[in-house]
């Protein structure tokens, strides 16, 4: 099933209760007509070159959707884009503080949606101890995969799915930046299983990353294509072929991981996620950069036990002010 969730226990944890529904983009024209208008004219985005934000993208104004006073902090809806008839909804929290506060990006696995991020108890644990919270979802997810070919998916389509995700990252800290009211110089992000995927490659293209919190990224590609369920069976073999390899063989995070250059980086690993197979799970601990904080748990009720120390963010928020020991309010159910 393509919508496998990463652990059953902490998606219940991890989903924030009410909220407004999101304001999703509903664009009147499908990408496959965008594609044939501007074939000529637009060269095809370089999704094998995380660095390259020139080749297929070009940045429109952005425009905020919405904007509530939620009391302790103000969250809005920016609407962001750069590719023909493929929005980015960004959910912002920012803590109601003069002057510039740092940032924290949350990027989530391929089969969530952004519901959480517009939910007043995700955004006030987010926001504590004066952080900024960007919530966003990956290329080929949620609303994002609405306008595409049903045979489209994450998986099918990984080469854009991650490549691209690691240009949109980029180009909204540029955005972030242009506003003046966050730090982006030192950013802190946090992925969960593909999201994490992407957060690793990212760091690797954007200096600006200075603290990466990891839960069970995908990655070791063969391998991972080989076992995962996340990969149904009757479309494996395709995705094994020498073509399809070679096309995410640059974008695999174990060749990155030591080599980051990142300060901060802890990579959290549950051996009973059925995503990830245990032996890709190895070889992903064994590319931690030295410097790196590796925290391992035997079920999903251990990992919810050690976030009940700090929450999901305080461990980011710690690094990224180690002066200031973290307030956060620890629930779990970041």
């Amino acid at each position: 099933m393509r919508n496998l969730g990463i652990i059953l226990v902490v998606v219940a944890f991890l989903a924030a209760a009410g909220g407004a529904s999101a304001q999703q983009p509903a664009p009147n024209t499908t990408q496959a007509d965008h594609a044939k208008e501007t074939k000529t004219s637009t060269p095809a985005e370089n999704w094998a070159v995380l660095g390259d934000l020139k080749t297929g993208l070009q940045p429109a104004a952005s425009a905020v959707i919405q904007q509530a006073d939620q009391g302790d902090f103000i969250r809005e809806l920016v609407r962001v884009e750069w590719r023909v008839a493929d929005p980015i909804d960004l959910w912002i929290s920012r803590p109601k503080i003069k002057g510039k506060v740092p940032v924290i990006l949350y990027l989530y696995s391929y089969s969530d949606s952004n519901e959480r991020f517009h939910d007043d108890g995700w955004s006030k644990r987010a926001t504590a101890d004066g952080f900024a919270a960007v919530g966003l979802v990956s290329a080929l997810s949620d609303y994002r995969y609405k306008n595409r070919p049903m045979k489209e998916w994450f998986v099918s389509q990984l080469p854009e799915s991650l490549g691209g995700t690691v240009h949109d990252v980029q180009l909204i800290l540029d955005y972030l930046a242009s506003r003046g009211d966050m730090e982006t110089d030192h950013v802190g992000m946090f992925g969960l299983g593909s999201g994490a995927t992407i957060a690793i490659l990212a760091a690797s293209a954007d200096s600006r990353i200075k603290t990466l919190d990891l839960l069970d990224p995908w990655g070791d590609w063969p391998a991972w294509l080989k076992e995962s369920p996340v990969v149904p069976a009757d479309e494996r073999a395709k995705y094994l072929t020498p073509e399809f390899l070679k096309s995410v063989a640059t974008l695999d995070p174990t060749a990155y991981l030591p080599q980051l250059r990142t300060p901060n980086v802890r990579l959290q690993q549950t051996w009973a996620d059925p995503a990830t197979p245990n032996l890709v799970k190895e070889k992903i601990a064994a590319a931690m950069p030295l410097r790196g904080t590796l925290a391992q748990y035997n079920s999903a009720q251990d990992l919810l036990k050690a976030w009940q120390q700090t929450g999901l963010s305080g461990w980011l928020k710690q690094q990224m002010r180690p002066e200031k020991k973290s307030s956060v309010v620890a629930d779990g159910s970041h």
